[in-house]
Order: structure tokens, then C-alpha cells, then sequence
């Protein structure tokens, strides 16, 4: 029972801590995301003038 308890501590941090910085870095993937699919569009749109 000890080792099972310490192996969810020592491992359940981490993850923890792995899934709240996935959630935070999303919402700016996904705005980076866009910008670049915007300035993409901006310029196949000056090679065409």
C-alpha cells in the first residue's frame, strides 16, 4: 500500500503539472495558428497584384 501511494506522489505530480501546461499553451497554439495562416493569406494575395 506505501509503495502504491508513492508512486501516485511521485508520479501524479508530474502529469499533473504536464496537463495544466498543455491547457495553458493551447489557446496560444491555436492563436499562432491563425496569425500564420493570416500572414500566409496576405502574401499569396501581394504575389497575385
Amino acid at each position: 500500500m506505501d509503495s502504491l501511494v508513492g508512486l501516485i506522489g511521485n508520479v501524479g505530480f508530474p502529469i499533473a503539472v504536464s496537463i495544466y501546461l498543455l491547457v495553458r499553451i493551447e489557446g496560444k497554439l491555436e492563436s499562432l495558428t491563425n496569425s500564420i495562416n493570416n500572414l500566409s493569406g496576405v502574401i499569396n494575395s501581394m504575389g497575385k497584384k
